[in-house]
């Protein structure tokens, strides 16, 4: 169940850091309440998660699934560069979180 509440946590870090970038200094109040929303339940997941995971686990995971997340959102959305390098480099970013998986 820690290992469900610690992904749910970190797809809720792609919607805080994807809302981050329409809060216009935070006077968008729609994407400001989606972001603050975001970042709560993200926040609140990753230490209902701790609980049960190593704390540094499951902040390494967390913050993986965040990354290849907001990296492939920024991809398929917001024309951000989709190059060989950069996709060889969210493969092994996947493959560190599997191995810490792994070995939790």
């Amino acid at each position: 169940m820690a290992w469900a509440l610690l992904i749910v946590g970190g797809l809720f870090e792609i919607g805080f850091t994807t809302a981050l970038r329409f809060v216009e200094g935070f006077r968008n109040l729609p994407w400001t309440l989606a972001f603050l929303g975001s970042v709560t339940l993200s926040m609140g997941l990753l230490e209902a998660a701790s609980r049960s995971i190593p704390m540094g686990t499951a902040y390494a995971v967390w913050g993986g699934i965040g990354a290849v997340g907001t990296v492939a959102v920024g991809m398929a959305f917001f024309d951000e560069p989709t190059t060989t390098l950069r996709l060889l480099f969210i493969l092994g970013i996947v493959g560190c979180i599997a191995a810490l998986k792994l070995t939790a």
